[in-house]
């Protein structure tokens, strides 16, 4: 039989990333190339060639991008026309009064993604109970048509009152626009988001509408590039929910792929939570621009109902990510006297002075190859030779303005951003109750395993997880994802008293939905699981908390989880429901990973070189990551070379190799 492949890419600032699946051989591959920020497609079809040699034999292929986020990020979006419902047209530009940074006497809040002008009110009304009360007024309606035609705006959102309960207003607004103007892009609130909170749906219709034509232009392009490239193969996209979808899915959905390429590295913790047994991991993602960071809990990623954009509120299903600008091509700067590294990045042009494309800022990346952490010539599995000396000049400036040598100056820049990312670990574990000694660090991406030790002995972590192809593990994880879809209905009832019938006819309709979502995808019923929640909070509170339904009994989990996220509970107090949501979760047949047995390590004496560690030189052995067996311990100071990434092993600390060939490092306890 001829050899099929499955394969994932996932595109980050500096470098695209893919990962490989030889069925046959049951092997991965992995390889990295430059991003193209002029043409992201060109990058993609790049990077897959470098490592697929025969199109044909690709059997499915899973993509995970930000073009969506970066266009919010960048303000690169489409101009935008919202209609609302008369008389309450301004409730997304009031929005929410309260302030998440109370003590920031700067904070401005960010400009609404939709102009002033561009607001529309049309009449016609639904009563809370979804009655129609007063119906669409066709002159407003003409008007809107008028407007956006004279404007050449090319993107509509539709976020009538109370539309979650019943969207035929909005569907007759859409139809009457479709007709008129033909090719602009129209959004409706009870399809972006079937929940009530006006203004959090009306910014989530404005969110896709703003975003979601540049996600829809790219994945047509990505499609077609494929398809020249000679792969027929179903194209599948990396959600921010944690799942995959088909593309033609996630054209309609393009919130969910804003999140879709860090979201690939929390998936793959949860598959390495599942393999090796350990429970609680912090999962760190270092690439060339961001950091990003997610916990793994009981075995599962924390998932949200909601997520925050650029203080825009979306109500959506999201992994819990957090995202600072720390990585390989931060930039380093001398600010009020002080050493800075960060957020700026020399991204993937010019990039790092050391990449010889002409940049020329102090970075990261130039730190650690002056410190002797990064050999030149194996960077990219040796495709690419880094250049030592530019990496020095780059530092020679700066070093003098703080009087300092450039190898004081390079440790110094790795310190500072190491420092800057214990900080973000913090405020993910420590300031919300959690002890990240009870946790193991993984660190992944191009330069995670790089500084991991470094931010273990920094948050007082004992043990570090470097998994197998950690330059691209994103990637590896978005191959061992589900397909998922989540849905959602506004359902308000106390919940004592209620029955098995009452939840069975709440998730009836979304059930019903589900089943022809799986129907569009192809795929079979029995690979198949639904998962049911409720929203629930204290009756007269705000906020609720996502309650899984399941085998125990839902208020005594609900007072459980109140008391571990907020210190106390109320077991007494009355408590009701808002939200049922539905998961739906397939198998798209995983690939299959077995534990490797331990195997006698060879005795060989490893080549040494310099490398400066806490200000002093150290001789450090260096080898190669495939040369490693099973089971074999290695004392440091030592340095781990692969293709994607390296692997710092400083002095004082031990590396093992584990059944799954991650590299496992703690604390030497010889010493």
């Amino acid at each position: 039989m001829s050899e099929q492949f499955r394969v994932a890419v996932d595109i980050g600032g500096t470098f695209t990333d893919v990962v490989v699946y030889e069925e046959t051989s049951g092997q991965f591959r992995t390889g990295k190339s430059p991003t193209t920020p002029d043409d992201l497609v060109r990058g993609v079809v790049d990077a897959m060639n470098a490592v697929v040699g025969d199109p044909d034999a690709v059997r499915s292929f899973v993509h995970g991008t930000t073009v969506g986020l970066n266009a919010l990020l960048q303000r690169r979006g489409e101009r935008v026309a919202l209609l609302a419902t008369r008389g309450v047209g301004d409730s997304y530009f009031i929005a929410r009064g309260h302030r998440l940074d109370i003590f920031n006497i700067h904070h401005v809040r960010p400009a609404p993604l939709v102009a002033k002008p561009d607001k529309i009110e049309i009449g016609g009304r639904l009563d809370w109970q979804g009655a129609e009360v007063a119906p669409l007024d066709p002159a407003d309606l003409e008007y809107a048509a008028a407007y956006i035609r004279q404007e050449g705006i090319r993107s509509v959102a539709i976020a009538f009152l109370f539309s979650y309960l019943d969207g035929r207003h909005e569907q007759a607004a859409a139809d009457y626009l479709s007709a008129a103007l033909p090719g602009v892009t129209i959004t409706m609130s009870h399809e972006a988001a079937r929940e009530w909170r006006e203004y959090e749906r009306t910014s989530t219709a404005v969110l896709s509408a703003y975003s979601g034509p540049t996600v829809r232009d790219y994945l047509s392009r990505l499609e077609k590039g494929l398809a020249d490239e000679g792969i027929s193969a179903p194209v599948r996209v990396m959600q921010s929910n944690g799942g995959i979808i088909g593309i033609a899915k996630a054209r309609t959905q393009p919130l969910q792929t804003f999140f879709s390429g860090p979201v690939g590295g929390a998936a793959g913790g949860e598959v390495l939570a599942a393999r090796t047994g350990r429970d609680n991991l912090i999962c760190v993602d270092m690439g060339g621009t961001s950091f990003d960071m997610s916990l793994i809990v009981g075995g599962k990623p924390e998932i949200l109902p909601h997520a925050d954009m650029e203080s825009f509120p979306a109500l959506m299903s999201v992994v819990d990510i957090k995202t600072i600008g720390a990585g390989g091509g931060s930039v380093a700067y001398v600010e009020a006297g002080g050493l800075r590294v960060g957020p700026e990045s020399a991204g993937a042009v010019p990039g790092p002075a050391c990449y010889g494309r002409g940049g020329t800022q102090p970075t990261v990346t130039d730190a650690n190859l002056l410190l002797g952490r990064i050999d030149p010539g194996a960077f990219l599995g040796g495709k690419m030779r880094l250049d030592v000396d530019a990496a020095r000049s780059s530092m020679t400036a700066l070093a003098g303005r703080l009087g300092l040598d450039p190898y004081a100056l390079a440790e110094g820049i790795v310190d500072v951003i190491n420092a800057k990312m214990a900080q973000a670990i913090r405020a993910i574990t420590v300031e919300r109750g959690i002890e990240p000694r009870d946790f193991s660090l993984v660190a992944f991406g191009g330069a995670g395993a790089l500084h991991a030790a470094a931010l273990a002995e920094a948050l007082g972590i004992a043990e570090v997880v470097v998994p197998a192809l950690p330059g691209a593990f994103s990637a590896w994880g978005m191959l061992q994802s589900p397909l998922r879809q989540d849905f959602t209905r506004s359902w308000f009832r106390k919940l004592d008293g209620l029955t098995p019938a009452d939840l069975d006819e709440a998730f009836a309709p979304l059930e019903a939905d589900a089943r022809e979502a799986l129907r569009t995808e192809n795929v079979e019923a029995g690979a198949v699981e639904f998962r049911r929640q409720l929203d629930t909070r204290y009756a007269g509170q705000e906020h609720t908390i996502t309650m899984a339904l399941g085998k125990t009994d839902l208020a005594t989990d609900f007072h459980e989880e109140y008391r571990r996220r907020y210190g106390h509970a109320s077991p007494g107090a009355p408590l009701e429901v808002t939200t049922a949501r539905l998961t739906l979760l397939a198998d798209v047949d995983f690939p299959t990973v077995e534990a490797s047995e331990a195997e006698e390590a060879p005795q060989r004496k490893l080549p040494t070189q310099t490398v400066i560690f806490g200000r002093r030189e150290h001789e450090t052995a260096r080898v190669d990551r495939d040369e490693l067996k099973v089971g074999e311990r290695l004392t440091g100071p030592l340095i781990i070379d692969e293709p994607t990434s390296v692997t710092i092993v400083p002095p004082g600390w031990a590396v093992a190799v584990d059944g799954f060939h991650a590299l496992i490092l703690t604390k030497d306890a010889a010493r």
